[in-house]
């Protein structure tokens, strides 16, 4: 165990938690001075890790930090159900190799945030004690939770209510993400507030068999760069942590201002009043912080000076010749027939998103090198350009959109 005593170990370790279950409990464990199981437990429904893993992964640290022993445990079953939680339908049941397939780059990942050391980190795959149970042992598991219990979870329960089929594999996911607390005989549980039943759910079974109930933290949910929903790979608004300096910086730049105080807090180790002052738009400019943001963000997976360098990249591309970028670019999503192999020419680009009317007129004012992509003067109306997701076509001075390609 590190020198940190109880008590600031403690303080550490809830800041920034949503929920303890309990802190109480956390606290006479942390008095023992004996150190802790800390299990998180991450399904390979993708081949990659957003920065919405990176919350909880970022609180596993500093549980190593304080000489604790973190469990991942890689849901190479569970993911084969895969998680209902905020789900309005059911998951596609993934094979064996599918799953195989996104776990392989996992470690990898997460070995961007925590300890990889053998000392400080068991790593455990759930098929381990999930494969070998037999239709007796499936049936002891689900006789330790009633219909009306599981029902409770509000995912189900918004299901039901507007009628919506629920599948009976459906109700065995928490059951088994609990067991695993229980054949790894954990301390402490992390996930993010969806996850707060499941997790729960192991305290259940961890009494029933005979072992001291994990203390559950949940971590505060991070939006997506949508600004609306959960980050996730599968609805596109997701920062990866595999992502390079560049689309890092670029994704961190297009979130809006009122996200800036979510991203601050679960992503990096800036004081609480610093943050204050960053958000706030009486003491900071907008765009300075957003800059001061994404290179926090940039340093951790890469280095300081890929942050520089992505923020020099992101001015001279995205400098609107000079000219800034406005806060405010609409996006505009680019139909699928417009694009070809090679790309789209700027003739077809000006006419569908409406910034011209007619052939020869969009050919003009290309001539007349009044059209940039990401700040660069496109010189040629009708030879195909390749285009990217975020990418800023500029009309003029002062008519901007961002280009969105599902």
């Amino acid at each position: 165990m590190n020198d940190t005593t109880p008590s600031a170990s403690l303080e550490l370790l809830i800041r920034g938690t949503d929920t303890v279950y309990s802190a109480e409990e956390l606290a006479q464990r942390l008095g023992k001075k004996k150190p802790l199981r800390v299990k998180l437990g991450m399904d390979p429904t993708a081949p990659d890790l957003t920065l919405g893993h990176a919350v909880v992964l970022r609180k596993l640290r500093q549980f190593q930090d304080c000489g604790h022993k973190a469990v991942l445990i890689i849901g190479d079953y569970t993911a084969m159900i895969g998680d209902p939680t905020g789900r309005t339908k059911s998951r596609p049941i993934l094979t064996e190799d599918e799953v195989d397939a996104n776990a392989k780059t996992y470690l990898a990942q997460a070995g961007k945030i925590i300890d990889m050391d053998d000392s400080k980190l068991e790593v455990r795959r759930n098929s381990e004690w999930l494969r070998p149970l037999q239709l007796k042992d499936i049936l002891a598991l689900m006789a330790q939770m009633t219909v009306a219990r599981m029902l409770e979870r509000d995912t189900f329960a918004k299901r039901q209510a507007e009628g919506k089929e629920i599948h009976m594999h459906e109700l065995l996911y928490p059951l088994m993400q609990a067991y695993d607390s229980v054949m790894i005989e954990s301390d402490v549980e992390l996930g993010g507030t969806d996850q707060t039943f499941n997790n729960l759910c192991g305290r259940d079974l961890q009494r029933n068999a005979g072992q001291p109930p994990q203390i559950v933290m949940v971590m505060p949910i991070l939006v997506g760069t949508d600004g609306v929903q959960k980050m996730s790979k599968s609805l596109g608004n997701y920062i990866g942590i595999a992502d390079s300096p560049t689309d890092m910086f670029g994704k961190t730049m297009r979130i809006s201002d009122e996200l800036m105080s979510n991203y601050f807090g679960l992503l990096t180790d800036l004081a609480d009043d610093e943050v204050a002052t960053l958000v706030d738009v009486s003491k900071s400019n907008p765009r300075e912080s957003k800059e001061r943001l994404a290179k926090e963000i940039i340093r951790q997976y890469h280095s300081a000076e890929a942050a520089d360098k992505a923020a020099e990249e992101f001015s001279r591309v995205h400098g609107g010749g000079g000219q800034g970028l406005p806060d405010d670019i609409e996006d505009w999503q680019v139909p699928a027939d417009l694009l070809g192999d090679g790309g789209a020419t700027p003739i077809d680009i000006l006419i569908s998103c409406g910034f011209e009317k007619t052939r020869g007129g969009a050919r003009r004012i290309v001539w007349e090198r009044g059209i940039r992509l990401n700040g660069e003067v496109i010189e040629e109306a009708t030879q195909p350009i390749a285009i990217n997701n975020g990418d800023v076509l500029q009309r003029g001075k002062r008519r901007f959109i961002r280009l969105v390609i599902s």
